[in-house]
């Protein structure tokens, strides 16, 4: 397929397929006339890479993880490499931290829309008439 078909397929913009590329996360192959050509296992895995990717996982740690992945959700071990195990423990206490920063922000944000709508909701002191 046609990194148009693929950008549909995934939702991805071809933009960020042809990044996905240049750091060796996809490999199209090419046809004579120079044209990426993708085959049907890189939807899976575009799939797999934007989800790490909004995960907040940098593309670096992406590739050394790829050869583990093998389809969506099945993780394959064969030999853990130590150092990527604790590069992979930094990403998650890094994640954790912001998931926490951002759990704050949302039930500030909630807070204020519940005193809004209370006070929205509370007779006018003024009465008309």
């Amino acid at each position: 397929m046609r990194i148009g078909e693929l950008e549909k397929l995934t939702d991805t913009p071809a933009r960020s397929l042809r990044y996905y590329e240049a750091q060796g996360l996809i490999a199209p192959r090419r046809l004579p006339n120079g044209y990426r050509e993708y085959d049907d296992y890189l939807i899976d895995r575009v799939i797999q890479i934007r989800g790490l990717i909004d995960s907040g996982i940098p593309t670096r740690i992406i590739k050394q993880i790829l050869p583990c992945l093998g389809k969506p959700r099945e993780i394959v071990v064969e030999d853990a490499d130590p150092e990527l195990l604790v590069l992979l423990a930094c990403e998650r206490d890094r994640m954790t931290a912001r998931i926490d920063f951002l759990t704050r922000n949302r039930d500030a944000i909630d807070s204020y829309m519940d005193a809004v709508s209370e006070t929205a909701s509370e007779p006018s002191a003024v009465s008309a008439g």
